[in-house]
């Protein structure tokens, strides 16, 4: 576990959060800018010296103000990525690997993961390189390595993508998503781009004004009010767990994946038949009937029952679950009365296959039967 309490006063802002994870995975930290992620951050690696609370990570208390215990970051064993890789100039690829390596309590099993770690970031194209000659992506995976190679009992990602344009941050997110599918570490992300969270968040802390005003896994957050009023209503949307069921049917070039009681075909290049994807569906792409739809060019149908049905702004939100998992839907209101839509009515989901968003979540895993 990742338990945090923290009540720090800086300036006229006051960041007062307290929470709790599971471990391992990827803890996402979310929300506007200056909403206190880095200073959060900041105090769990110990660069800020804490005023109020207690931070303890899988049983070991790194700071307990009551107690009097607050161990100095290099016993906290911490990785941390900058916005900026913040890599030494004067060394080569190599050498800035190495000198993560050294920080570690045994130096010599750094030097022997060094093989591992390069594979995983693919990174031998460019140990004998300087980082004046590295694209910012190159720069990034770099400092990923370096921080991996310490060993640490928990990493942080303070923001590693803001620096980077689209096509850069294309790059990266994927060495990301591999270190958190086959590494046990611990991990918080610092982020405020939602699609950032989406690809690779275990569990979300939504994060505003200094306080937690929600948390949970993607599927709980993605429906949250807090986490609207951030991104905007036009970012709402369910985002469900599924898996593949025949990858790139014949003909069409589309993936077919359950989730729920139902079938979504998406283009996902590359997925393999068992892999578990996650998908998000906008509220604004989903279309509900009554009736069984025919004759219609949308292929996408999943049938489910309504759960609830709420007013939001000048439209209604209408949360259907599909069998074990629910997405969430936007229309009018005349719409909601028109078809007379009401707690438990079967109602027919249709959604456009180019308006799915699928990603990777993790190795090839069936789902239970």
């Amino acid at each position: 576990m990742l338990e945090i309490a923290i009540r720090h006063q800086r300036g006229n802002f006051l960041l007062d959060v307290d929470c709790s994870a599971t471990t391992p995975g990827v803890v996402a930290l979310f929300g506007r800018s200056g909403c206190g992620k880095t200073t959060l951050v900041n105090l769990l690696a110990g660069l800020l010296p804490a005023q109020q609370g207690r931070i303890c990570v899988d049983g070991q208390v790194w700071l307990d103000t009551i107690a009097g215990i607050n161990l100095p970051t290099e016993q906290r064993r911490v990785g941390y990525v900058f916005q900026e890789s913040r890599l030494f100039p004067h060394y080569s690829v190599r050498g800035n690997l190495l000198y993560g390596a050294q920080r570690q309590p045994d130096a010599a099993a750094g030097a022997a993961q060094l093989d591992e770690i390069v594979d995983l970031l693919a990174l031998a194209p460019l140990l004998k390189r300087r980082p004046a000659s590295l694209s910012g992506g190159e720069k990034q995976r770099v400092a990923l390595g370096r921080a991996l190679l310490a060993q640490p009992r928990l990493l942080l990602l303070d923001e590693p993508l803001s620096s980077l344009d689209a096509a850069r941050r294309d790059e990266v997110l994927p060495y990301l998503e591999r270190l958190r599918d086959q590494l046990r570490i611990p991990m918080i992300f610092v982020s405020h781009q939602f699609d950032e969270v989406l690809r690779l968040a275990t569990e979300v802390i939504v994060l505003d004004g200094g306080q937690r005003v929600a948390q949970g896994d993607l599927s709980t957050i993605s429906r949250a009010p807090a986490l609207r009023a951030i991104v905007g209503p036009q970012a709402l949307g369910a985002v469900v767990d599924g898996w593949v069921q025949e990858s790139e049917t014949p003909g069409s070039g589309l993936t077919e994946i359950r989730v729920g009681n139902g079938t979504l075909r998406l283009q996902h290049r590359g997925a393999q038949s068992g892999q578990r994807v996650r998908v998000q569906l906008l509220a604004r792409d989903l279309i509900l009937a009554t009736q069984e739809p025919h004759g219609l060019s949308v292929r996408n149908q999943l049938r489910g029952t309504v759960q609830s049905i709420s007013a939001d702004a000048d439209s209604d939100l209408v949360e259907i679950d599909i069998g074990g998992a629910t997405v969430v839907a936007r229309i009018t209101r005349e719409a909601t009365l028109e078809l007379q839509l009401q707690t438990g009515l079967a109602v027919w989901v249709l959604v456009k296959s180019v308006s799915i968003q699928g990603h990777t979540y993790s190795r090839p895993t069936a789902p239970a039967n």
